[in-house]
C-alpha cells in the first residue's frame, strides 16, 4: 500500500484501515522532506527515531478514540514543545520549553506524529515570509514568488505533502495570507477559542494559533480537536462556536466589497479571478452576493501598524529587543522599534478610534451573514521584497489585517489558477462564532474551485464535500464541461431546469477537449480516449431532477451527447461527450486542462 501523495487525514485512514504503517509514513515523509531540498522550510526536526517511537506507541488503529491517528504535522516555531527550541526565527532569542504548549498536547492525545518546527517571519511580524534569518522557504507553486507570512514555513510543509496538517499563528493575517499563496486552506479561528499558552506572542490581545490543511473539513476537524476554554489564559474565552450546519441556512446573506474596495494594485488576473470567485459564490448560495463599503474595515486596518498596536509588539520582546536589538532582522527591528515614537496617551486614542470604528462596522453585520473577500490583491515576487520590503507586506494584509482587530472569525480557500498558472482564492469573514458556518460555505467555494491540494497535483477529495454536494433521493447527477459551467452563457438553461450545483471535480486522465467550430456560443466537445493519451479535465457536477433531466437532455444538440463519465474523486455520473464525426475541423484544447483555463488563455478563436 504506497503513501498517498498528498496525506490527508482521509486518505491516510483509508490506506491505515487497508493495513499501511505509521512507520511507513513517517520513512515517506523522510523521504520528501530530503527530496524538497528546501532549508527555509524547517527549523528544528523530530528525529527519526522519536517519530517511529511516538508512531509505535499509538496501539492498534483506533480512529473513533484517536481521531488523528498516524497523522503527521508541523507547528511554527513560535510555539512550545517540550525539548525543541523555539526560536521564533531568532537564534539569539533561543530557548527549550519543558512544556508543551496546551493546543499541541491535545492534538498529540489525539494520535497526530509532530514532525518538526517551521519558519517564520521573525516574532511572526510580516506577511511575506522573508524576514528571517534563515533560510526563506520557497513557495509551493513558484519559488519566484513569496510563500506568505509569517507562518511561511507550516503553509509550505504543507503544500508540498510533507505533513497532513500543520499549525501556524494569526494576528494580522498570517495564517490566510500564506495559505492563499501556497494553494491550501488557512483557518483563523475565533480569539479565544483555542488556549494561546505556551505561544510567543506577537500581539496578546489580538493573536491566535491557526491551522493549515488541504481542505475545509480537515482544518475544521484540527480547530474542533485542538479548542477549548483554558482557564490559565487570560486570554482564553469559552465561546460558543458551533459546529458546521450540514448545510447552508436558508436566505444566507452573503456581502462582497464593493467598487472602491476591490484592490488588484492594477492586476487584471487577479481582478478575473474574483469575478470567477464571485460567480462560483452565487452558483453556490443561489444568491446574488450584496456590494459592501469596506471603507471603516480598511480604517481599522491602518490602526494595526500605523497605530499605536505596534507598541504591543514591542511589549512581548520588550527585554530583548531593548537588550540587544541588533539580534534582530533589519526590517523587523525597523517595525517594532517603531513602538518608541507612541505614547500612553497614542494607545488611549487607538482605542477610542477603534471603538468608534467598531460601531460603524457593526451596521454591515446587519446586513450580511458572511463577508467574501480576497485573501490579497496579488501575488508578490521575492524579487519585489529587494526593492521595498515594506510596501508588498503592507499590500498583502489589505483584506487581512482588520480581522483580529474587529474580534472576527475567517477562512481562506483557494479559488481556481489563475491564467498565469499562479494560485488565487478569497476570504471568509464573520463575527466571533461563527466558524462552522465559514467552513460549511467555505467548503462548498472550495468544490466549486476544483484544482488541486496544494502543489500535489492531487484533485480535491470528495470527502471535502459537504453530504448536500452529492445527488438526493432520486436526483440525477450531470456533468458539464463548456458553456453551461456557472456563470458562462448556457448555464442558465441548467437553472432554468432547477438545477442544483453539487461540486468542481477533473475527469480522471482520460480525456481529450477539443473547441468545436461554429457558434456562438463557443462550446467544447470532450472525447474518451486510451489510457496514457488524455488528460484530467475540469468538470462542475449538477443535480437534477429525473423529468427535468430528461426535458434538459432532449435539448442537447449534435454533436453533443450524454454518457457516462469517470470523474477523478471516483463517482461516474452522467455527462456531456461529443460524436467522434463532430470533431472534423475542431481544435485540441485538451492541454489547458479545461474550457475555462481556454477561455481565460486568449487563444480562445
Amino acid at each position: 500500500m504506497p503513501v498517498p501523495a498528498f496525506p490527508s487525514l482521509s486518505a491516510l485512514h483509508a490506506a491505515y484501515a487497508d493495513e499501511l504503517s505509521p512507520e511507513a509514513v513517517l520513512a515517506e515523509i523522510d523521504r520528501r522532506i530530503a527530496a524538497a531540498d528546501d532549508p527555509g522550510i524547517f527549523l528544528a526536526r523530530v528525529s527519526t527515531a522519536e517519530m517511529q517511537a511516538a508512531a509505535r506507541a499509538l496501539g492498534p488503529f483506533d480512529p473513533a478514540n484517536k481521531p488523528l491517528w498516524g497523522v503527521p504535522f508541523a507547528v511554527k516555531d513560535n510555539v512550545d514543545v517540550a525539548g525543541l527550541p523555539t526560536t521564533a526565527a531568532c537564534p539569539d532569542f533561543a530557548y527549550t520549553p519543558q512544556a508543551t504548549a496546551p493546543a499541541v498536547e491535545r492534538l498529540l492525545a489525539a494520535g497526530a506524529i509532530l514532525v518538526g518546527k517551521t519558519n517564520l517571519d521573525q516574532f511572526a511580524t510580516g506577511l511575506v515570509g522573508v524576514r528571517t534569518p534563515y533560510p526563506v522557504p520557497k513557495n509551493a507553486i513558484d519559488p519566484a514568488i513569496v510563500p506568505g507570512g509569517s507562518s511561511s514555513g507550516s503553509a509550505v510543509a504543507v503544500a508540498r505533502g510533507l505533513v497532513t496538517f500543520a499549525l501556524g499563528t494569526d494576528t494580522a493575517g498570517s495564517g490566510r495570507v500564506p495559505a492563499g499563496l501556497n494553494n491550501i486552506v488557512g483557518l483563523k479561528p475565533s480569539l479565544g477559542s483555542v488556549s494561546g499558552r505556551g505561544v510567543v506572542p506577537a500581539c496578546r490581545t489580538l493573536d491566535t494559533l491557526s491551522v493549515f490543511a488541504g481542505t475545509v473539513t480537515e482544518a475544521d476537524a484540527v480547530f474542533r480537536i485542538m479548542a477549548g476554554y483554558d482557564p490559565q489564559d487570560p486570554y482564553s474565552r469559552a465561546l460558543p462556536v458551533p459546529p458546521r450546519p450540514g448545510a447552508l441556512p436558508p436566505g444566507l446573506r452573503v456581502g462582497v466589497p464593493d467598487a472602491a474596495g476591490l484592490i488588484f494594485a492594477g492586476d487584471a488576473l487577479s481582478a478575473d479571478a474574483f469575478d470567477g470567485a464571485r460567480a462560483n459564490l452565487q452558483t453556490v448560495t443561489g444568491a446574488a452576493a450584496t456590494a459592501v463599503d469596506l471603507a471603516p474595515f480598511f480604517a481599522v486596518a491602518g490602526l494595526l501598524y500605523a497605530g499605536p498596536w505596534v507598541a504591543e509588539r514591542y511589549q512581548a520582546i520588550r527585554g530583548f529587543i531593548e537588550e540587544r536589538p541588533e539580534a534582530l532582522h533589519p526590517t523587523t527591528r525597523a517595525i517594532i522599534g517603531a513602538a518608541t515614537g507612541h505614547s500612553a496617551a497614542d494607545a488611549f486614542a487607538g482605542l477610542y478610534r477603534l471603538a468608534e470604528l467598531r460601531r460603524a462596522t457593526e451596521a454591515v453585520w446587519r446586513g450580511i451573514d458572511v463577508l467574501v473577500v480576497p485573501t490579497y490583491p496579488r501575488p508578490r515576487r521575492v524579487a519585489d521584497l529587494a526593492a521595498d520590503p515594506v510596501g508588498p507586506n503592507s499590500e498583502l494584509g489589505t483584506y487581512t489585517n482588520f480581522v483580529n482587530l474587529l474580534d472576527l472569525c475567517a477562512l481562506a480557500v483557494p479559488g481556481r489558477f489563475r491564467a498565469d498558472g499562479l494560485p488565487s482564492g478569497v476570504t471568509l469573514i464573520a463575527p466571533r462564532g461563527a466558524d462552522g458556518l465559514i467552513a460549511e460555505l467555505g467548503a462548498r467555494l472550495h468544490a466549486a474551485a476544483g484544482g488541486t491540494l496544494g502543489a500535489s497535483g492531487v484533485p480535491i477529495p470528495a470527502e471535502a464535500a459537504s453530504p448536500g454536494d452529492r445527488a438526493q433521493g432520486d436526483e440525477i447527477e450531470i456533468a458539464v464541461v463548456g458553456a453551461h459551467l456557472s456563470g458562462l452563457p448556457l448555464n442558465g438553461e441548467l437553472t432554468a431546469h432547477g438545477a442544483r450545483f453539487l461540486r468542481a471535480v477533473p475527469t480522471t486522465p482520460d480525456y481529450r477537449l477539443h473547441a468545436l467550430p461554429g457558434g456562438p456560443p463557443a462550446r467544447p466537445g470532450l472525447i474518451r480516449v486510451a489510457p496514457g493519451s488524455g488528460h484530467a479535465i475540469e468538470t462542475e457536477i449538477w443535480a437534477l431532477a429525473p423529468d427535468a433531466f430528461g426535458s434538459f437532455v432532449a435539448g442537447i444538440p449534435s454533436p453533443l451527447a450524454i454518457g457516462t463519465l469517470s470523474l477523478a474523486d471516483g463517482t461516474a455520473p452522467k455527462g456531456f461527450l461529443a460524436e467522434a464525426a463532430g470533431l472534423a475541423g475542431a481544435r485540441d484544447i485538451s492541454d489547458h486542462g479545461g474550457w475555462r483555463a481556454y477561455l481565460a488563455s486568449g487563444t480562445a478563436t
